[in-house]
């Protein structure tokens, strides 16, 4: 996950809280009173040696930018496929970036309803001709989310050999920050353009049965969708996982957090300990 507010998170960190969060993420059994958590990690982990014991694992399936992978994917399928469970969450998920180039002459942007795959898809927006316009930030959506599946996910879960190698039987997030390109100059416009790309991406997941999730700040998600989610919109309701500061405590807290979308839910809270992702489950 690209670390939002890693920085100053990791400059105040005590002792203490990174004490607590090494321990609790090695779930003990006979009635241990410790919080069992969960860990992400993507390509900057790469050729590191991860924690064992995780209670869930997230992989990310990008190598940080939404038309890349994560070169260390089927490593890291295989260390998440061993968490050892303790909460409610499914023992493995999966996150992938997200971004809207509105264009900007990128090799990827779409040129046509055409997705990498070679099938017409059903644009709810109109016709895409590579204009800066909303049929094509959705297909540009839609064309990322199929490329992390046929591209990246599914030549790493068979190169893992997992027993599920289906994606929908994971639950997979969409990583919503403004590190990744984004239109900002707040217009209606530019709002609607990004809320069309996480649109086109949720449609390709939804249409091949995978259960889709969100990860932002509410700060970021403001300055990417502003007020433009409709009501119809295919992001509503759709659980949350958000950044919770410094310690396990305070990320307890973020459970208690506004939803990013009108009926969503908090079900995941993350902090950062030792250059690591811990994530506490709130369900």
């Amino acid at each position: 996950m690209t670390k939002i507010l890693a920085s100053f998170i990791l400059s105040i960190l005590t002792v203490a809280s990174v004490s607590t969060a090494v321990s609790a993420a090695r779930p003990s059994g006979g009635g241990s009173t410790k919080t069992p958590l969960g860990i992400d990690v993507s390509w900057p982990q790469c050729g590191e040696k991860l924690p064992t014991g995780q209670a869930f694992a997230i992989v990310g399936v990008n190598g940080g930018l939404a038309t890349t992978t994560n070169e260390c994917l089927a490593d890291q399928l295989i260390w998440g496929n061993n968490s050892v469970g303790g909460t409610t969450q499914e023992k493995l998920q999966l996150y992938v970036n997200t971004a809207n180039p509105g264009g900007l002459n990128t090799e990827s942007w779409p040129h046509s309803n055409t997705d990498t795959a070679g099938k017409l898809t059903a644009n709810p927006e109109g016709v895409c001709d590579g204009a800066d316009s909303l049929a094509c930030a959705w297909q540009y959506g839609w064309n990322r989310a199929e490329e992390d599946i046929r591209l990246r996910f599914a030549p790493a879960v068979s190169a893992a050999n997992l027993p599920n190698k289906s994606a929908s039987y994971y639950k997979w997030w969409l990583d919503v920050e403004t590190e990744n390109t984004w239109k900002l100059s707040g217009t209606s416009f530019d709002n609607e353009s990004n809320v069309a790309v996480l649109e086109g991406m949720t449609a390709y997941f939804n249409s091949i049965g995978v259960r889709v999730a969100l990860y932002s700040t509410g700060a970021q998600w403001s300055q990417i969708v502003g007020n433009a989610v409709a009501a119809d919109s295919n992001l509503i309701g759709l659980d949350n996982w958000r950044p919770g500061g410094a310690s396990l405590s305070t990320a307890k807290q973020a459970c208690t957090a506004t939803p990013l979308t009108s009926g969503g839910k908090v079900v995941l809270t993350q902090f950062v300990s030792k250059g690591l992702d811990y994530n506490y489950s709130c369900i």
